[in-house]
């Protein structure tokens, strides 16, 4: 009888760590699976600031991002592309192309006519800098420079070597 008693307990005790392994497997699914997305935290500038945010990768191009505002507001920010292949085809931005995106220089045409420009912990009042509506300003990031092109109100062009002419982008 002690014997039965015994096989019963471990048939009992491999039974709870079945369903506890079931569980906990079929939780990491539903996490990793996150309707085909990949959610972490990472921090991230925005207007100058450095901002703590939660960003989710759709794996098909695309993100959504939520962070908190200076002014204590939950704000949601979405977006997402294509890239060409070698080939010229289109394929879905990956999560590298995304993030560089996120982290490329912001140009702001504010209200009062003012044009700031954000790239990291960087903000400048560009908007005196402007000569027949061209704008070249070189910023430097972790001894890295960067040099842009600015076109007032019609985008802007990066490069690490040298400034971009206006007439080479839009």
């Amino acid at each position: 009888m002690e014997r039965t008693a015994k096989q019963h307990r471990f048939r009992t005790m491999a039974a709870i760590v079945a369903v506890c392994a079931t569980l906990v497997g079929g939780a990491a699914a539903a996490y990793a699976a996150d309707a085909g997305g990949i959610q972490r935290a990472v921090q991230v500038w925005i207007h100058g600031d450095q901002t703590a945010a939660t960003i989710q990768f759709d794996g098909n191009g695309s993100y959504s991002m939520e962070y908190t505002d200076g002014e204590g507001n939950v704000r949601h920010q979405s977006g997402g592309g294509v890239v060409f292949a070698p080939d010229g085809t289109e394929i879905p931005a990956s999560e590298e192309d995304l993030m560089a995106h996120l982290t490329a220089p912001d140009v702001r045409y504010e209200e009062d006519g003012s044009v700031w420009l954000h790239w990291f912990d960087q903000s400048l009042d560009i908007t005196d800098r402007f000569e027949d509506g061209v704008c070249y300003v070189k910023l430097v990031n972790n001894g890295e420079p960067l040099y842009m092109t600015v076109k007032y109100e019609n985008g802007y062009a990066t490069s690490s070597h040298k400034y971009v002419s206006p007439w080479e982008f839009n």
